[in-house]
C-alpha cells in the first residue's frame, strides 16, 4: 500500500493536472469531440482548473507544497524549503512521472479519437509550440516567452502566499490553491499566445515522451528540435524569479 507523502502527493497532483489540462485540449482538437472548435477562453479555464485539481490532489494525498511543477520545486529549494536537493530530486522525478502517466490517460481516455484527427493537433494534445510553421518560429523568442511567464507565475505564487499576503489576510485554506488557478488563467490571457504557455517541464516534456511512445495511428514526430524550450525557459525564469522574491525579501 502506498503511503500518503510527497512523493505520492506530487505523483498524483501533476496526473491530476495533465489529465484535466491535456484532456481539455483534446477535447477542443481531436476529430468528433464534442468541444471541438471551441476557442482559447476554454483552454485558459481548463488548465486553470487543472492546476488547482491538481494542487487539491497533491495536498490531500500528502504533498503539502502542491508544486506539481519541476521548476516551482527548484526554485523552492533554492529558499530553503526543501531539506536537500536530493528530497528535491526525489519530488521532481515524482512530478515527471505523474505527467506522463496523466498523458497515458488522456490517450485512452480519447482512444477513439485519434484516428483521422490532425497529426500536430494530436502532438499538441500532449505538448506545446508556437502557433507558426516550424521554419517561421524563432527559438530565441519563444525561450524569452516562456521564461518572462513562467517568472510571473513564480513570483506570484510566492507573494500570494508571503506573509505580506496569506499570512496578514489570514486565508482559510484552500484559498491561496484558488489564486494560483487565477494566476495560470491570467498568464494564458496576457501571455499564452506565443508558445502556449507550458511552464512547467512535468506538463510538457512528459507528455511529450508519452506521445513519442504510444501507438497513435498517423502521428507526426514529437518535435524534438523544440522540446528544450519549455524546459529550460521555465527553469531560467524561476531561477530568476527566485532571485527577485529573495532580493525583495519575499522568500
Amino acid at each position: 500500500m502506498f503511503t500518503p507523502g510527497p512523493i505520492l502527493g506530487e505523483f498524483f497532483g501533476t496526473l491530476v493536472l495533465v489529465v484535466f489540462g491535456d484532456g481539455n485540449v483534446a477535447n477542443l482538437v481531436l476529430k468528433d469531440s464534442k468541444a471541438n472548435g471551441s476557442n482559447w477562453v476554454h483552454i485558459c479555464w481548463g488548465w486553470a482548473w487543472a492546476v488547482g485539481l491538481g494542487v487539491f490532489a497533491a495536498n490531500g494525498l500528502g504533498s503539502a507544497q502542491g508544486d506539481l511543477n519541476p521548476v516551482v520545486t527548484v526554485a523552492k529549494t533554492l529558499a530553503g524549503t526543501y531539506g536537500s536537493w536530493g528530497e528535491a530530486f526525489g519530488i521532481i522525478i515524482a512530478q515527471m512521472c505523474g505527467g506522463f502517466c496523466g498523458a497515458v490517460v488522456v490517450w485512452l481516455a480519447y482512444l477513439d479519437h485519434w484516428k483521422g484527427s490532425d497529426p500536430s493537433a494530436q502532438l499538441g494534445v500532449f505538448c506545446t509550440a508556437p502557433n507558426k510553421s516550424e521554419k517561421d518560429r524563432s527559438l530565441p523568442c519563444c525561450f524569452l516567452t516562456e521564461a518572462i511567464a513562467t517568472f510571473f507565475l513564480v513570483t506570484l505564487i510566492m507573494c500570494v502566499f508571503s506573509e505580506g499576503v496569506a499570512t496578514k489576510a489570514g486565508f482559510t485554506p484552500g484559498v491561496g490553491t484558488f489564486l494560483v488557478a487565477g494566476i495560470i488563467y491570467g498568464l494564458g490571457a496576457a501571455l499564452g499566445g506565443p508558445t502556449g504557455y507550458a511552464l512547467n517541464p512535468a506538463r510538457d516534456l512528459s507528455p511529450r515522451i508519452a506521445h513519442f511512445v504510444l501507438p497513435i495511428p498517423g502521428k507526426r514526430d514529437s518535435d524534438w528540435a523544440y522540446s528544450w524550450v519549455p524546459v529550460v525557459g521555465p527553469l531560467v525564469g524561476a531561477v530568476c524569479a527566485y532571485f527577485f522574491c529573495h532580493a525583495c525579501g519575499i522568500m
